[in-house]
């Protein structure tokens, strides 16, 4: 049997729910075999006054913001009954225009490609790249939806653990390579959920002795300081993709759009395999309209950062193990019992984020009221040394 997730956040499985009311049993759904033991992604969605477990960004849209997205929708209205530009012509110049001006890099339209959000873009790169008889190697923990989409088309998922501290040991990393010899390899830069950035001299140390591509995903980038692993591109133009997204940094979660950067070759590779007009005409006015605001939409970011200092200290001063991050969240502990620790936020209206790692818990960097909230649910925790 399987399991997912229903919008309020609870597992739910065991069946199917008929529309006439009767029930299918899961082993009777001629479904492939490595489907039948998988769990479907997902962070509970739960209506909490404070929702710091995805990494969102605690600022809604502009009013100004807003009144652009409305324009260019309405005017993208007018043309609903035509199919969108499968090529994102306009939304790829733009994307380019923004890089150049946030990375320093020389990039063009022909170097970016985007989709529904980051994800469709690693699973766009694991039908390419991936398949029957293709390994694909990432490091734990790290974003689960490397290994679901892995092992969901049929690609051998190697894993190899991060240090003790979350990072990426790259003497670890490039023995692990050579050793397994993967067609596909995916980096964080920043790491999720560590929060601790790969360098590009460590990137370009892993795609030497990759035999296929590196995957670097940089959903966080503009939290860092870091220079881009964009940089790459150029001297390694069949071995290195960068992904990035517009749902972290631009707080356009909603819209769903993220791109991946790389040689044009790459590009013309995921062409291949790409949905018909994959990305809708109103996704795409959405983006627009965000990149078109990105001075202001990324003047949070200092404040952010600002934010992610003071309660990383404030958490260290109430006795937690917290990990510094380049990005919008922390990651701290160490709890007896995480799940139970988990709870505890939850019970006091706080939802935060359990990904799994033994004895620690994630949080998103809030608005300043909601992180002072945050901390005070901290200081209340009774177990943080024995519960």
């Amino acid at each position: 049997m399987w399991s997912t997730l229903s919008d309020d956040g609870d597992v739910t499985g065991g069946g199917a729910v008929n529309p006439l009311g009767s029930w299918a049993d899961p082993a009777d759904v001629p479904m492939r075999e490595n489907l039948r033991t998988g769990t479907a992604y997902g962070a509970p969605q739960l209506d909490e006054p404070l929702r710091l477990n995805t990494n969102e960004s605690p600022y809604p849209p502009s009013p100004a913001l807003v009144d652009d997205i409305v324009e260019r929708v309405r005017a993208a209205a007018t043309a609903l009954h035509r199919y969108p530009d499968r090529e994102a012509t306009a939304l790829r110049t733009d994307l380019a225009g923004y890089l150049g001006r946030f990375t320093g890099a020389a990039v063009s339209p022909a170097n970016i490609w985007p989709a529904n959000g980051s994800s469709e873009i690693l699973q766009q790169l694991l039908l390419v790249f991936g398949g029957h008889g293709r390994r694909a190697l990432g490091f734990s923990p790290s974003y689960s939806m490397y290994r679901i989409v892995a092992e969901h088309l049929s690609t051998e998922w190697i894993e190899i653990p991060c240090a003790a501290d979350f990072s990426l040991n790259t003497a670890d990393a490039e023995a692990a390579i050579a050793r397994h010899r993967p067609d596909i390899v995916f980096l964080t830069a920043p790491h999720s959920p560590g929060g601790s950035h790969t360098t590009v001299d460590e990137i370009e140390r892993i795609v030497r002795v990759t035999p296929g591509i590196v995957v670097v995903d940089e959903a966080y980038g503009e939290f860092s300081a870091a220079p881009s692993a964009i940089e790459l591109i150029d001297r390694f133009p069949t071995k290195v993709v960068v992904t990035r997204t517009l749902s972290k940094a631009f707080g356009v979660a909603g819209a769903r759009v993220g791109y991946l950067v790389a040689a044009p070759a790459i590009l013309d590779a995921v062409r291949l395999i790409r949905l018909p007009y994959h990305l809708s005409t109103v996704n795409q006015a959405t983006a627009r309209a965000a990149l078109a605001h990105s001075e202001e939409v990324l003047g949070n970011i200092a404040a952010v950062v600002r934010e992610r200092e003071r309660v990383r200290t404030a958490l260290g001063d109430l006795g937690f193990e917290v990990f510094g991050s380049a990005g919008n969240f922390l990651l701290f502990g160490r709890f007896t019992d995480a799940p139970r620790a988990w709870v505890y936020f939850l019970d006091h209206n706080v939802l935060i984020r359990d990904v799994g790692t033994p004895h620690h818990l994630r949080v998103t960097i809030g608005t300043a009221a909601e992180n002072d909230r945050f901390l005070e649910v901290c200081a209340s925790f009774s177990g943080r040394s024995g519960g």
